[in-house]
């Protein structure tokens, strides 16, 4: 059976106090198919060359300023996963780089508590090496193969993210204009699986350079339409609303 690809919208460190988003990830991973391991592409990781993360249990990666103290207690001591590692170097190719010391940082590990709270799945994170669609999904569409093993392949990102256009004073908040027009126009890209203008959405999707000033927690999106590419269907969405005014769409792929 081939494993399903996934895209989420991980939240920041608070994610963890809204009860809607929780059970929505909760919900999520008990409807998938247990994995053999996870491999996850954070916004939080850029490194080129491709880096391979810890293979062992290594100290969770903090990457946030000015948050209560309880956000920097969490663990996540899910285990290391060397033979996925091993499959991910001779899938990319001699040119991959390892950090052995650098473990899970919180688009990777904050929806992996709500998802899979045991921490029992092995997980491995890669950086991501470019911001370039086309290059990222390149990168997809090589790991593809190890659906077939079992293996969950998760973007992480937030389908739009701007924080110096919205205040955090309030969860519910209406989304502004260019949160919900970039989210109603990727919804529908997607739907009609028009991944050309997916590929090109700098200039195809509305409101485009305030949904997205800068495009790392899109970018995730597209190593996970790589993957997915073969799935004759079209993706669907599985969480969507907002939070703070930002899109949380999540997509899954079969």
């Amino acid at each position: 059976m081939s494993m399903p690809v996934i895209y989420l919208s991980h939240g920041a460190p608070p994610l963890a106090d809204d009860q809607v988003w929780t059970r929505e990830l909760a919900d999520w991973s008990a409807g998938l198919p247990t994995p053999s391991a996870i491999l996850i592409v954070s916004a939080h990781w850029e490194n080129a060359p491709l880096t391979i993360g810890a293979t062992t249990t290594a100290p969770l990666v903090y990457d946030f300023w000015g948050f209560p103290e309880r956000y920097y207690q969490v663990t996540y001591a899910a285990p290391g996963a060397p033979e996925l590692a091993a499959k991910v170097r001779g899938l990319l190719g001699p040119s991959v780089h390892d950090d052995p010391t650098r473990g899970l940082d919180h688009g990777a590990y904050v929806p992996l508590v709500e998802m899979y709270p045991d921490a029992t799945v092995p997980v491995l994170q890669i950086s991501m090496p470019s911001l370039d669609p086309t290059e990222l999904l390149g990168v997809g569409q090589r790991l593809a193969p190890l659906r077939e093993e079992g293996v969950l392949i998760v973007g992480s990102g937030f389908f739009t993210h701007n924080l110096s256009e919205i205040q955090m004073t309030d969860p519910a908040v209406a989304p502004p204009s260019w949160s919900a027009e970039f989210d109603d126009w990727g919804s529908r890209v997607l739907a009609e699986r028009d991944f050309d203008a997916l590929l090109d959405f700098p200039h195809k999707a509305p409101a485009s350079q305030l949904a997205h000033p800068r495009t790392e927690h899109f970018a995730p999106l597209f190593v996970t339409l790589g993957a997915g590419l073969a799935t004759s269907e079209a993706p669907r969405s599985v969480i969507d609303g907002y939070w703070y005014g930002l899109s949380k769409r999540s997509v899954q792929f079969a």
